[in-house]
């Protein structure tokens, strides 16, 4: 019975009333902090320790899956994939479908994506490559296609050029409403040129992505050795390595941060969703519509219309190979700086996914239980630890001590609470060697000019670590979280991109 009147609710204000959820959790848990710090200094040393204790084990067990993945990773970067792929059947039958979406990029990004393209160890008659152009930028587009036309059309199997209209109804600009038309537009070619879906993988590439040689001859070979494969995306490693010499150091450990969240997600397919450049069965895509062209987040909206779609029978596949892609780096400090800000909270919006699971999962009666309630939990609990985490574990976490009177601090515990908050955040330093040392081993060779003096600040930039995870981690986090909360709601914001090298 309740059931039935909760499905007669109209979807717009329930949808309201879920997207206030995850932002006054973290609001009640920020304003809670304070207030406790005043009024019941000692619960609020009680609480910090304990969730400062809770975080160091957490530390512990992400390196666990973070080294998991190391391994996993450095076995597949030894192997040739290219000379495994022939002794499969059906390998000499796929087709893989790559999506480069561009808005204001230079021409010297795009050229450098597609150069690393035309160097795969994969047949490139069996590439269909589009690149996908906005109105909004239409002249600059034009001339930078043709350029790319001249240069690159004639090394692929089809070179597709699309131009997505601007202002169509009900879209939100960017880079869902982009690949949403251009991808209707490839299923035109496909359809013309005869190719099953069954033999296509569709690769969604930011323009400045930069293929490994064995990634697709990789790819292809998991997709066809993956059981149920039309039933699941694969997700490589985001590595931002193509200007990491050239970037601050700021926006570098920002950057390796990223990388190593995924790796450790990467250890635990269950909590696997596609984030920036992936790849999916071209079916799959087909069957729900293509990607959403009205919000911020496409990358990982994708999966969630597939998981919904397929009633639950979807996954992620882990691809230990990785796909090298910018920092964000604009050229100078500060516009580097903003820039990092901005797309932290553009990533961190992806809260917007919440409401949608929520909603979604609510009315469908054939997706398992047990994985609704995985999903929301992990999409729930990651974006409130990512806006609450740092604020407590670094500047919220002294308050009690500086504001409690005499009294409490002669207690036991409150008088150790100093030495017990150092000694949780001194073991938590084993974090950062460790991503210190791997971020290190991920570098690509340093520019012939370079002194090898350019190392010391690629080690040292981690002692940056807190202050990242407050200024890019929890702040636009919040940021994020507080808009949808709010109503205000964020539209896409393209990242900036320089090259420092010109081809």
């Amino acid at each position: 019975m309740l059931r039935g009147w909760l499905d007669n609710l109209d979807k717009k204000k329930v949808y309201r009333y879920l997207e206030l959820i995850p932002g006054v959790l973290v609001w009640l848990t920020l304003i809670g902090t304070i207030v406790l710090s005043f009024v019941r200094p000692l619960w609020a040393i009680y609480v910090i320790i304990l969730f400062d204790l809770y975080w160091l084990l957490r530390v512990l067990y992400l390196i666990i899956h973070l080294l998991s993945s190391w391994k996993k990773y450095r076995r597949t970067m030894q192997t040739d994939w290219s000379l495994v792929l022939p002794t499969l059947p059906r390998a000499d039958k796929i087709y893989h479908l790559i999506f480069l979406p561009t808005f204001r990029e230079p021409y010297e990004v795009i050229h450098k994506s597609l150069e690393s393209l035309t160097k795969v160890k994969y047949p490139l008659d069996k590439f269909i490559v589009v690149l996908a152009g906005e109105e909004r930028d239409q002249e600059n587009f034009t001339n930078i296609s043709a350029k790319i036309k001249q240069t690159f059309g004639h090394k692929f199997g089809h070179f597709l050029i699309t131009l997505h209209p601007g202002n169509i109804i009900g879209e939100i600009a960017g880079k869902g409403a982009n690949i949403h038309w251009a991808g209707h537009r490839a299923k035109e070619l496909v359809d013309k040129l005869g190719i099953p879906y069954e033999n296509i993988i569709v690769s969604t590439f930011d323009v400045d992505s930069c293929a490994h040689q064995n990634y697709f001859a990789y790819l292809t070979y998991i997709y066809l050795t993956t059981p149920d494969n039309l039933h699941s995306s694969y997700q490589p490693i985001a590595i931002y390595n193509n200007n990491i010499w050239e970037s601050p150091a700021i926006n570098r450990v920002v950057a390796n941060s990223t990388t190593f969240w995924l790796l450790t997600d990467l250890a635990r397919p269950e909590r696997l969703f596609t984030f920036s450049s992936h790849s999916m069965p071209f079916k799959a895509l087909v069957d729900v519509g293509f990607w959403q062209n009205d919000i911020v987040t496409e990358d990982s909206r994708i999966f969630l219309q597939c998981f919904i779609r397929y009633n639950g029978n979807y996954r992620v596949t882990p691809l230990y190979i990785p796909i090298s892609m910018d920092t964000v780096y604009a050229g100078s400090f500060w516009r580097s700086v903003v820039n990092q800000y901005k797309q932290q909270r553009r990533w961190a919006y992806g809260v917007e996914n919440f409401p949608y699971m929520a909603w979604h999962f609510w009315r469908s009666r054939t997706i398992p239980f047990n994985r609704k309630l995985r999903y929301i939990w992990n999409q729930l609990e990651g974006v409130y630890s990512w806006a609450t985490a740092p604020l407590i574990i670094f500047i919220l976490g002294r308050l009690p001590l500086l504001v409690a009177d005499e009294t409490v601090k002669s207690n036991l515990l409150a008088h150790n609470a100093p030495v017990a908050l150092q000694w949780l955040m001194t073991m938590a330093m084993i974090g950062l060697i460790f991503s210190s040392a791997l971020s290190t081993s991920l570098l690509p060779p340093k520019p012939k000019n370079a002194s090898w003096i350019k190392y010391i600040p690629m080690i040292a930039q981690w002692f940056l670590f807190p202050i990242t995870m407050v200024l890019f981690g929890a702040i636009p986090a919040t940021d994020a979280q507080t808009r949808l909360m709010l109503g205000k709601y964020l539209g896409f914001w393209v990242t900036e991109k320089k090259q420092a090298a010109k081809v």
